[in-house]
């Protein structure tokens, strides 16, 4: 009976194990089947590289050396917090997460305002452009008239300084303002390949601005539309176009110092317009991205230059928001430089007269902590 008993146990062990492997099987199978996994190398060096898997090896060291544990103890942590987040993408202190991926649009609100500039908060975040819909970019008929202001800045354009320190840049040059094209209302039309009608205008003025500063500047005005579809590459890729030719141009010219990515929002104009001392200003914001080491550095610059933009025009900008991977890029090539700002000039409504103001204000006081740094590093 004894043996009868200690078999029936046997094969009850076995039967629950042979159960638990099937279930194990099919359980790994339904995942490769139905996860969109995609195991290319860089796939696999973003999940290695990730934040879980970083506090997941610091824990590990932190076990086995006590000096490394002494100095992260401040840093709380929890395996099962981290995997349960990345299993579900759902985060226990941040009720947002829970509905991110249900309601369309809610993800925007993952944005984390570093700091918030006059009337900012949640509700009105800034909208990253929709991709254009035609790569090619047809041309759409500007309006001429409203290009005046341009022409005359074109024809004070002042000598640049030799040493080129700045390089200023468009990730998104097709990204245009919606009085300087005609019939345009809508803000998914405000795009445009004509550097009159985009924020490649923006950098044009900003160039001249800061070369009168005595702040030498070199201006990449191509058409990354047109350069990705002759690439058969798609919208997402566009940092990844504009980062080849960061790279090319500090390979070419070690004296650059601070890298500038030009962008406007899609937000409408009671948001991006502002008046100060009886002048209408596009306002500005600067975007950084967390997903790097460089972050901590960016967003101190940006920060930097932020404040004391308040200080002298007060309400221009409507603040620092930072940004991960659910949320954009996440990169946006800072990780290049550590003084590296993308700014945000202005919205789809505002006008040319508007953007040269915001423009001019920031140049203004950029050239100030521009100067008052080389000073102090001599």
């Amino acid at each position: 009976m004894t043996i009868i008993i200690i078999h029936l146990k046997t094969i009850i062990k076995l039967f629950a194990t042979i159960f638990t492997g099937i279930v194990l099987v099919f359980s790994l199978t339904a995942l490769l089947v139905t996860l969109p996994l995609n195991l290319y190398s860089k796939t696999i060096y973003n999940t290695i590289d990730s934040p879980l898997i970083h506090q997941v090896l610091i824990k590990m060291l932190n076990s086995e050396n006590h000096y490394l544990y002494k100095e992260q103890s401040k840093n709380t942590f929890s395996l099962f917090d981290i995997t349960f987040e990345s299993l579900t993408n759902f985060e226990l202190n941040d009720t947002r997460t829970l509905l991110g991926r249900e309601l369309p649009g809610l993800f925007i609100y993952n944005t984390e305002i570093a700091v918030a500039g006059k009337g900012t908060n949640i509700t009105n975040l800034p909208i990253e452009s929709a991709p254009p819909l035609d790569m090619s970019l047809k041309e759409r008929e500007v309006v001429e008239e409203n290009l005046e202001q341009n022409k005359e800045n074109k024809e004070n354009i002042s000598e640049s300084p030799k040493e080129k320190v700045v390089y200023i840049y468009h990730s998104h040059s097709w990204e245009a303002f919606l009085p300087l094209l005609k019939g345009a209302t809508n803000p998914n039309e405000a795009v445009s390949s004509d550097n009159r009608a985009n924020v490649v205008a923006v950098g044009d003025i900003l160039k001249n601005e800061l070369n009168s500063k005595g702040i030498g500047v070199e201006h990449n005005t191509e058409n990354v539309a047109e350069n990705l579809r002759k690439r058969n590459l798609n919208y997402h890729s566009s940092y990844t176009l504009s980062r080849e030719k960061v790279q090319a141009a500090m390979t070419n010219n070690d004296k650059l110092k601070i890298l500038i990515d030009i962008h406007r929002d899609s937000q409408r104009k009671k948001i991006t317009t502002t008046t100060i001392k009886d002048k209408s200003y596009a306002r500005l914001f600067f975007i950084v991205g967390k997903e790097h080491k460089n972050f901590e550095k960016n967003l101190k610059f940006a920060k930097e230059v932020n404040k004391k933009i308040e200080e002298k025009y007060p309400g221009l900008s409507r603040g620092v928001f930072i940004k991960g991977k659910s949320e954009g890029n996440g990169i946006y090539n800072q990780d290049i430089m550590e003084q590296s700002l993308l700014i945000e000039f202005g919205g789809v409504d505002n006008n040319l007269p508007e953007i040269s103001n915001s423009i001019k204000a920031f140049a203004d006081v950029f050239s100030e902590i521009y100067w008052r740094a080389e000073e102090v590093n001599g």
